[in-house]
């Protein structure tokens, strides 16, 4: 069973910044993408961004030039730098790992909570 270990949430005012971490179990070798989701209260959980292991990445233009997604394949780990936040960016944040046989793991998620 693949295991996922996300850091880094906080609070934080606007116009901040917070990088979050997502700790696979798994190597990378058997990784086709990771990617972060998030949710807020009363809302359905949605994509901010993915990238894959040679480094494609794909983002929601709410975040698009604020946050950016990389990957640091020898720590089997993906990182969510997130800069200029926004109070609409308070959720909680999930860190989603999709295997090379389209297996899907999620993290438990973390808060992250930006006031203005």
């Amino acid at each position: 069973q693949v295991q996922l270990v996300e850091s880094g949430g906080g609070s934080v005012q606007a116009g901040g910044s917070l990088r979050l971490s997502c700790a696979a179990s798994i190597s990378t070798f058997g990784i086709k993408n990771m990617g972060w989701y998030r949710q807020a209260p009363g809302k359905r959980r949605e994509l901010v961004a993915t990238v894959t292991t040679i480094g494609t990445t794909n983002y929601a233009d709410s975040v698009k030039g604020r946050f950016t997604i990389a990957t640091d394949n020898a720590k089997n780990t993906a990182y969510l730098q997130m800069n200029s936040l926004k109070p609409e960016d308070t959720a909680v944040y999930y860190c989603k790992v999709v295997s090379k046989l389209n297996n899907e793991y999620w993290g438990q998620g973390t808060q992250v909570t930006v006031s203005s």
